[in-house]
């Protein structure tokens, strides 16, 4: 049976460590040691569940669950967290947090929470979500753009492209943000990368006169919908 996915954001290596080894042997736990690198996996990857610290660089846990939130409302988040003030935990719940723990906590209490979360998602877990692009049905799952005639398999990273654009549609998006959210990385190489794909889906789309990709000088891209 598949393990659950869980993204975990901890600054504190030893924390970081006593948790990921305790919660592996039961899901499948990606680590990240700050706000930011958490955000650019959630944007790449498919998780099931946030564990989130406040207090980290780059971006703090309130401001990643905002983040979060506002791009998938399903996904449960437990802020795990130092700060005990009864203000810290009206506002994460308020972000849109499903629990607060605080530190030092047990990691028995932890899995407990855990799994209370996961069985209550997993019972309203809405089908994969595919989307109207133009005349096709996109499945980011599969890979594919449908019409009744026709099938696209696109390759994954087009696919990942596609799906980011359609998530950030008529939004100006920086050149440096696409990158690190499909890439990882935003260097020269894959810079060259990106402009390939997109001149791929731009191909993809030439007949569409609702789908447009433009280039916005000096800044990026903007894929709009009519």
């Amino acid at each position: 049976m598949e393990k659950s996915k869980i993204l975990y954001a901890e600054d504190d290596n030893t924390i970081a460590f006593l948790v990921q080894d305790s919660l592996e042997s039961y899901y499948d736990i990606s680590c990240y040691p700050d706000g930011k690198s958490a955000m650019e996996a959630f944007n790449k990857g498919s998780f099931d569940i946030c564990l989130l610290d406040i207090m980290m660089p780059e971006m703090n846990g309130f401001e990643l669950a905002e983040y979060i939130r506002s791009k998938n409302s399903e996904i449960p988040i437990i802020f795990i967290s130092a700060k005990a003030l009864k203000e810290d935990r009206i506002k994460g719940l308020k972000i849109g947090a499903d629990d607060y723990l605080v530190k030092p906590f047990s990691i028995e209490e932890l899995i407990l929470k855990i799994e209370v979360f996961l069985k209550r998602s997993k019972k309203t877990e809405p089908a994969p979500q595919k989307y109207k692009v133009g005349q096709y049905d996109f499945d980011p799952k599969n890979y594919t753009l449908q019409t009744l005639e026709n099938t696209i398999t696109l390759t994954q990273r087009e696919s990942e492209l596609l799906l980011y654009f359609i998530r950030n549609k008529n939004t100006v998006l920086k050149r440096q943000d696409i990158l690190k959210a499909i890439w990882g990385d935003d260097d020269y190489f894959m810079g060259r990368s990106l402009d390939v794909f997109i001149s791929r889906l731009r191909k993809i789309f030439v007949d569409e006169q609702s789908i447009m990709i433009e280039n916005i000088h000096g800044i990026g891209f903007r894929f709009s919908e009519k």
